[in-house]
């Protein structure tokens, strides 16, 4: 193992760990489609749900079993039957429907069971748990079309299902449901991972989907949705069905205690550890509280904030601050935090008699720059002057000049400082004075 490598793990390692400490004893509802069974890397995900239930996370699996149904059909020799989007379920397909469950099943079965030396799941017993958790009733007729045994969710035995976490088995849960008359119903895996997800007040569902999550009209891919953004999205973007539909389970289900939803790739391997345990994961979160912000910081960011600015004054681009002079001047301080981390500071102090702000120890961590979070902070500490009545921020700088006179910043000399600022100017430092008119 290089050297190389071995930083890089361990730093992944690092990075990874407030996420384990995090999920542990978490219920996550994952689903994902039929088509990922044929996938090269379904074993490797299978095998990463293990790893996450050794974790303690308390996972509930909800299948996918299209592709797998229109397998069973070619066989008998029949074709799908769609109408308005919706598999209309006649007998023949609802044997078809049932195969395929139990096929599915038996290889996400097989796999967790392996124990083979060279296996994720070597000398681990992994328990799964199934069983009839979902009620369910008929579509019926809709715009003249019979669904016959197309079904929708009634109810979600949520107590029997938490009974088999509490035991710490895996819970796999098929798209089929049943009514209490005994008649079998084929569901939807999008609305069975919903309502699961819901009745179980799960901490997150995993979505794991053809896409590689939502992509806004200039096609790069969405991050992160809050609630009200994703709403807004859904009705004033021009989507395709499935991602409409997709989107608007993943609203509903945050919206009734669903605390994240994560749409992710499920063609890329190491996409659920990738979305679950790094900050920025590698789908899209919808998530009911926002995963970035601005707010006050307090003294208990001050060492989260020496970590974040030391290097900016060791380079010599910041002045350097104790951690005493940053407790007596936290007030003064906004953070932009990310999923609970510092990563951008700035500070504003006022001269309001002398109607001007000064604008400082800006800082924005180097993995996140150049993704326009110092314009946000700019754009934050400006309106904060603006609700203080006052119409001129400055600016001291060595390093940053070309930066701030591009936002709209413009030289001046130290006179144009405020008395009391002046006093304390450092020539030997001899920063550059910039002033912006708000």
């Amino acid at each position: 193992m290089s050297s190389e490598y071995s930083q890089q793990f361990v730093e992944w390692f690092r990075q990874a760990s407030p996420y384990i400490h995090a999920h542990r004893g978490k219920t996550v509802v994952i689903s994902f489609v039929g088509e990922a069974v044929q996938s090269p890397y379904f074993g490797h995900l299978i095998h990463d749900i293990a790893l996450l239930n050794s974790l303690g996370i308390r996972i509930v699996l909800v299948h996918g079993v299209r592709t797998q149904i229109d397998e069973e059909l070619a066989i008998r020799g029949q074709k799908p039957n769609y109408a308005n989007g919706l598999r209309i379920t006649d007998e023949i397909t609802l044997s078809c429907v049932k195969a395929a469950c139990g096929e599915v099943s038996s290889v996400i079965e097989s796999y967790l069971s392996m124990g083979l030396t060279n296996s994720p799941t070597a000398d681990v017993r992994i328990r799964t748990a199934s069983g009839n958790f979902i009620t369910a009733r008929p579509v019926g007729v809709r715009d003249g079309v019979d669904y016959i045994y197309t079904g929708e969710v009634r109810r979600i035995d949520t107590e029997a299902i938490t009974r088999r976490l509490d035991e710490g088995c895996i819970v796999l849960i098929p798209p089929m449901g049943y009514s209490p008359t005994g008649e079998a119903f084929n569901l939807l895996t999008e609305d069975v991972a919903t309502e699961v997800a819901i009745g179980l007040r799960a901490h997150k569902w995993v979505c794991l989907t053809e896409a590689e999550g939502i992509f806004d009209h200039e096609g790069s891919l969405v991050q992160q949705f809050t609630l009200l953004e994703a709403q807004r999205f859904l009705t004033t973007s021009t989507l395709s069905e499935h991602v409409k539909r997709q989107l608007a389970n993943a609203i509903r289900a945050c919206q009734k205690g669903v605390h994240r939803v994560h749409l992710v790739s499920d063609d890329v391997d190491g996409a659920l550890l990738m979305e679950l345990f790094s900050r920025d994961g590698i789908g899209t979160l919808i998530s009911t509280d926002p995963f970035e912000h601005f707010r006050k910081a307090t003294v208990d960011d001050v060492a989260g904030l020496i970590e974040l600015i030391r290097p900016l004054e060791e380079a010599g681009i910041l002045v350097r601050r104790s951690r005493e002079k940053l407790e007596m001047e936290i007030n003064h301080f906004t953070l932009q935090e990310r999923d609970g981390m510092i990563i951008a500071c700035a500070a504003l102090y006022p001269f309001v008699e002398e109607d001007i702000a000064e604008l400082a120890c800006v800082a924005v961590r180097p993995i996140y720059q150049g993704s326009d979070r110092g314009d946000m902070l700019l754009a934050y500490a400006e309106r904060e002057a603006r609700r203080l009545g006052i119409r001129r921020i400055f600016v001291l700088t060595t390093h940053t000049a070309h930066w701030f006179q591009e936002r709209g910043f413009v030289p001046a000399n130290i006179d144009a400082l405020p008395v009391a600022r002046r006093a304390l100017y450092n020539y030997q430092r001899n920063s550059k004075v910039f002033i912006k008119a708000l």
